[in-house]
């Protein structure tokens, strides 16, 4: 029996109603459906699911976040036409269920025990012989070979013979019915274990989800769903020390809380790393509180092995920060002053900030990290580049130097230790967003501290260099900035490195010359006293090479740019010297340590100019807390699913493995003593097995018979 493809025709005169019911009990389109469901699969796999939206825009950015969002392919295995699509196969594969089983059930049952003769001679596989037996040892002995290869049989008596009609494997068609209804079962289990269940609540009674952040105790009902909820999938944060009772739904534009039969608080959060600073493993220990009895128990949950608690599974699915305590030394990064002060907050907080000039702002900490092994670039975004083709001259004179624009793309992961990310908010609202680090790293064989900045979430940081002093902190290169925007000290310093450059007497009109080149190459370096708009101030080598090239000829601007190069290095040693001296500290001596220290700290001073921060904060002290995030599922439809998985199982063994074979054998007396013998053989898939087998048969039956083969047919059989 071949299984059609087109539908359950109606009987009814309703046109539109006969052909829609044509089209849903199709194979053809049960296939689409499923089709298009693995497409949704494929997405929903590749892409990670049931993430905050601003993850997706710093990911993908804003167009394919809203085009993601705009499709809910943030969230497919929830999304109503996803839910619409599982709900038409379910009736798609029902109908085809309901039009083609019963047919399969009556094929399975039935013998063909009518078919005649004349029939039998035009069956492809078939084989006619004399026999020298008699009819009736003739049948014995062919049911005695069929009934030991497997086949029943049923005989049936005619005026002009005796027809044997045998089957084997006729259970492949249950195969085929398990396998469909598999799919109906699995469906069935996708829809209740999706949305399907919280959205009929919300389409029929009077919840709907809460948008915008609320404080979840005062939730009204309508946002809220009940304890005995039959399926959901939520998430709850709960800090260190931390109990909550409710589990947070992302569902349409909002979110719904759902209400918990207990609570859990966490005792501790452990985590191991790699040698690389990637988590190793990271469990919870818990006390779940029954709201009903008011019963504790102490469990501990890791990734893979989830608590079970009322038919809710409790995984770990993540962990965040749960609002560790900062302590920061602040320093000016504009003016004339390196005076720190001293700042706290919190992860998940935010404190005022009173910045130069009396600029207010807001600082919201947003995160804080243990452990960081990570790669990054330079204030101004580049990456190192080593080629040989012209670029301009503020990039070579960058490169001579080795700015802090360089980077090295070292492969060899290492843990850089604790870094800080907060934002940086001014009165009209624009904030920008700082990632800073407390210890100094080794780069390139010096101690620098990296902090790092970016305009927007979807860009990656990029990070300034400020080097490390003899005592391990950033309070030197401070001093050094603070002396640089104090026009007093520049031209102090341009006239220290011109007596230094000239002492001779004789050469006043050549030392006046001398300090006026230094001190407008110091004015150049430091950048305008006013920053820009964005917080930042053009200076530092681009603002030298700029000048450059709008002053000096092309020709001559390579030995023009090595002479002014000279002299800022000169200058900024003197300028050095002076900051250390009004803060009290003895004089640079001049040796490797001191010379990578200033070559560092000149670099760091050009990237300054474009790093936009008013201030810079180095943490100094921090108390860790940590947070887990638990996923909570109650998932009905989940042993739906596991039987539907098993119909499947079973449904494709059967299809494929079992084998649907009948036979035929008709046997008549032949005139003269003995009987003539027809055996006819089909299957619904003709394969090289079944011809093999079909062989083995005719050969078989021939023997049985009574009847020893031709030599031509046992060639052909071998």
């Amino acid at each position: 029996m071949s299984v059609s493809t087109s539908g359950l025709h109606l009987k009814t005169s309703h046109r539109v109603l006969r052909e829609l019911v044509e089209l849903l009990s199709s194979m053809r389109f049960a296939i689409a459906l499923l089709t298009i469901i693995s497409i949704a699969s494929i997405v929903g796999t590749v892409l990670k699911q049931n993430e905050p939206y601003n993850n997706y825009v710093n990911q993908f950015g804003p167009f394919w976040a809203e085009l993601f969002h705009a499709l809910s392919l943030q969230r497919v295995y929830s999304a109503w036409w996803f839910l619409l699509i599982l709900a038409f196969l379910v009736i798609s594969t029902s109908l085809c269920l309901l039009r083609n089983t019963p047919k399969m059930v009556r094929d399975m049952r039935a013998w063909k025990e009518n078919i005649r003769e004349g029939s039998l001679r035009a069956f492809g596989h078939r084989h006619e012989f004399d026999a020298p037996l008699n009819r009736t040892a003739a049948l014995e002995r062919v049911q005695a070979l069929l009934a030991n290869r497997g086949f029943r049989m049923r005989t049936v008596a005619h005026p002009n013979g005796t027809l044997v009609a045998a089957k084997a494997g006729a259970t492949n068609k249950i195969g085929y019915i398990l396998a469909h209804s598999a799919i109906v079962v699995i469906c069935i289990g996708g829809l209740l274990d999706g949305d399907m269940l919280i959205r009929m609540q919300m389409w029929l009674g009077d919840k709907e989800p809460v948008r915008g952040n609320a404080v979840i105790a005062e939730i009204p009902a309508k946002h809220r769903l009940s304890t005995q909820n039959p399926g959901f999938r939520g998430n709850a944060f709960v800090p260190e020390g931390g109990t909550v009772s409710t589990a947070i739904l992302n569902i349409a534009d909002g979110a719904l809380v759902q209400d918990l039969p207990f609570s859990i608080t966490l005792k501790k959060f452990r985590v191991d790393y790699y040698s690389t600073g990637m988590p190793k493993l990271f469990a919870s220990d818990v006390i779940i509180t029954d709201h009903a009895t008011g019963k504790t128990r102490e469990a501990t949950i890791e990734v893979n092995k989830p608590l079970i608690v009322d038919n809710i599974a409790i995984y770990q699915s993540s962990f965040e920060d749960g609002g560790s305590r900062l302590s920061f030394a602040g320093y000016p990064m504009q003016g004339g002053t390196a005076a720190p002060f001293k700042l706290s907050g919190s992860v998940g907080g935010n404190t005022e900030l009173t910045g130069p000039r009396g600029t207010r702002y807001t600082v919201e900490f947003s995160d804080f990290r243990l452990i960081n092994v990570e790669t990054v670039t330079d204030a101004s975004g580049r990456q190192d580049a080593r080629g040989v083709a012209v670029r301009p001259l503020n990039e070579r004179i960058g490169d001579r130097f080795g700015a802090a624009a360089k980077v090295d793309h070292d492969k060899n992961l290492r843990n850089v230790g604790p870094s800080v990310q907060y934002k940086l908010r001014d009165a009209n609202g624009q904030a920008r967003e700082f990632s800073n680090y407390m210890l100094p790293v080794d780069m390139d064989g010096a101690k620098v501290f990296l902090a790092g900045v970016r305009d927007n979430p979807a860009d990656p940081f990029r990070y300034l260099r400020i080097p490390a002093d003899e005592q391990g902190s950033v309070v030197d290169w401070m001093r050094l900035r603070a002396a640089l925007h104090q026009p007093a000290l520049r031209l102090k310093a341009a006239q220290r490195f011109a007596a230094m450059s000239m002492p001779d007497a004789g050469q006043e009109a050549v030392r006046a010359q001398l300090t006026e080149s230094a001190r407008r190459a110091l004015d150049l370096f430091a950048g305008p006293d006013t920053p820009g708009p964005d917080g930042r101030a053009l200076g530092g080598f681009t603002s030298v090479a700029a000048f450059l090239e709008q002053s000096v000829p092309p020709a001559e601007q390579q030995k023009a740019a090595d002479v002014l190069l000279k002299i800022l290095n000169g200058t900024m040693w003197e300028l050095w010297a002076l900051a250390r001296a009004e803060a009290g500290a003895p004089a640079p001596v001049q040796n490797e340590h001191s010379g990578t220290f200033m070559q560092q700290a000149i670099n760091a001073l050009s990237d300054a100019s474009i790093y936009g921060a008013p201030v810079f904060l180095q943490l100094t002290e921090f108390e860790k807390v940590e947070a887990s995030v638990f996923q909570l599922t109650r998932a009905p439809g989940k042993n739906i699913v596991y039987l539907g998985c098993l119909l499947l199982t079973l449904g494709v063994f059967a299809m494929f493995y079992i084998r649907e074979r009948r036979l035929w054998v008709w046997v008549k007396d032949r005139d003269g003593g003995g009987s003539t013998v027809l055996m006819a053989m089909s299957t619904p898939r003709k394969t090289l097995d079944f011809e093999d087998e079909f062989a083995r048969m005719r050969t078989d039956v021939q023997h049985a018979a009574g009847s020893v083969p031709a030599a031509d047919d046992v060639k052909q059989d071998k």
